[in-house]
């Protein structure tokens, strides 16, 4: 699957664009920190949830759910929400 990489996570992929495979959303992030060593945790907290800073979007439409299934065709969109005043 495609996933594309939000900027502050591309020092870990270097790349803002790259492959990983999963059937589902959680299987993904833990193909993606095998191949990038410490992203997971950047996104997915202790408790295995998705953390409140991420947003993730498959085909276009938000996941919250680790166990969401995913397709080999599904477009992955990883990014982080922005706070500040």
């Amino acid at each position: 699957m495609n996933v594309l990489i939000a900027s502050p996570l591309r020092s870990y992929t270097g790349a803002a664009e790259v492959t990983a495979h999963g059937a589902t959303l959680g299987e993904l992030l833990a193909d993606l920190d095998r191949a990038f060593p410490g992203i997971r945790f950047r996104m997915v907290d202790e408790q295995d949830r998705i953390r409140r800073h991420i947003r993730i979007f498959v085909n276009g439409g938000a996941v919250l759910e680790l166990g969401t299934a995913l397709g080999a065709a599904d477009e992955i969109c990883i990014v982080q929400a922005l706070s500040g005043g």
